[in-house]
């Protein structure tokens, strides 16, 4: 029986998005292609969400591969990329629906430090039974053991927790940490309807 809905954060509920950064930021689609692949998709971003460096960092660790004439545009990007984390339509409402219902609530996002400056914006970290955060435990979802660890701090069993991710490879961690598995692709409704 499911007692706890495990949440994902980025695309799941709130709206992880360079492209709207790099629009903001940028002026020429070279401009946005180069700081897209050195910055979002640089290894720097994996580091920052589990946690081996801070989210100021990640502009000096970035700028030596990419030309001088963008780094003002990556260091905007850098330090203000989450201008994009903003909610998406019924996240709130869905967050709430569930809770009400009983069940445990519970966030395990893949995340760097920044997290605790634009999350609770959206909902207070006390509105959860949990928030597991993967930078402040050095590691990250698919790894089978960032999901072990979470139901061992929080007291939980795999077998009564749903896990809830916009990400295949995620999911299959879950799966194989012995969760429950939703793969979320924008209906909320969907995982009401999966939890009856």
């Amino acid at each position: 029986m499911i007692r706890n809905i495990v949440l994902d954060m980025g695309n799941v509920l709130l709206d992880y998005n360079p492209a709207f950064v790099l629009n903001a930021f940028c002026s020429s689609e070279e401009e946005k292609e180069i700081i897209d692949r050195e910055l979002f998709n640089g290894p720097e971003w994996k580091l920052g969400d589990r946690g081996d460096i801070k989210d100021k960092d990640r502009f000096e660790l970035v700028k030596g591969r990419v030309p001088e004439k963008y780094h003002e545009a990556l260091r905007n990007c850098a330090d203000h990329w989450d201008i994009c984390m903003t909610p998406l339509d019924g996240a709130k409402e869905f967050c709430e629906q569930v809770k009400n219902s009983g069940y445990g609530i519970y966030i395990l996002s893949n995340a760097s430090d920044l997290f605790y400056v634009y999350f609770p914006k959206f909902l207070p970290l006390d509105f959860f039974n949990g928030v597991f955060v993967s930078s402040d435990y050095h590691m990250l979802k698919p790894d089978v053991n960032i999901y072990k660890a979470f139901l061992e701090k929080y007291s939980l069993k795999a077998d009564e927790c749903l896990f809830v991710d916009d990400r295949e490879d995620n999911v299959a961690g879950a799966g194989a940490a012995g969760l429950n598995t939703f793969r979320f692709m924008g209906n909320y409704e969907q995982v009401i309807k999966f939890l009856k």
